[in-house]
């Protein structure tokens, strides 16, 4: 009876410890899942300027699961090489990101910059000025020099032409907190071309 009962309280004990154990491992592949989470992501490319470069560029993006943010397409900039930068804001998990950056480098895309960018704050401003003649394809590239600021949107209005003023307004999403500096590089720069700034837009801020 007395030998019973020792191994009644000895299979007690393993389940207990069974069930522990079990918990542990559920807390650990928890942790794991936020890891897997979805995140926003900035793939700067360089294209040839050829057709279908750019709709090349972002199969292997869904292919491999990834979540087109939006695209930063300018044909007015050339970089060193001759190639035409592009950024593209994807979400995705941290291993489906790994897959995208690897089957872009497969079908022969430059990959310039693949990392993480985390966006919190978004705000909108309008440039007024002579902004074909100051060089707009600097004024943006100057903007996103800060590693904090992304350009999510951009549109020009030009009416008369480069000759006479024209305005755009700017979407820029910034990572927390960083708002500030981002507004303040947007002034300084059109402080340098004579350029005036409205800001922030409303319905600009989140």
């Amino acid at each position: 009876m007395t030998s019973a009962l020792g191994s009644d309280a000895e299979s007690d004990t393993e389940s207990d410890d069974a069930e522990r154990a079990s918990r542990s491992r559920g807390g650990i592949d928890d942790a794991g899942d936020g890891d897997r989470d979805p995140q926003p992501h900035t793939i700067r490319l360089e294209l040839a300027d050829e057709p279908g470069q750019l709709l090349a560029a972002l199969e292997p993006i869904s292919e491999n699961g990834g979540n087109l943010l939006s695209i930063f397409h300018e044909r007015g900039n050339v970089t060193p090489r001759g190639r035409i930068p592009v950024e593209v804001d994807v979400e995705a998990t941290p291993d489906r990101f790994d897959a995208i950056v690897a089957a872009l480098r497969e079908e022969g895309v430059n990959v310039v910059q693949a990392g993480a960018e985390h966006y919190a704050e978004e705000v909108a401003v309008l440039l007024v000025g002579h902004l074909v003649d100051t060089d707009l394809s600097d004024t943006l590239r100057r903007i996103e020099s800060n590693p904090a600021t992304s350009i999510a949107d951009f549109s020009l209005n030009a009416p008369e032409g480069r000759s006479d003023t024209s305005s755009a307004r700017l979407r820029m999403a910034t990572r927390a907190g960083e708002t500030a500096a981002a507004l303040g590089l947007v002034r300084e720069i059109a402080d340098e071309k004579e350029l005036h700034v409205v800001e922030p837009l409303a319905g600009g801020a989140v």
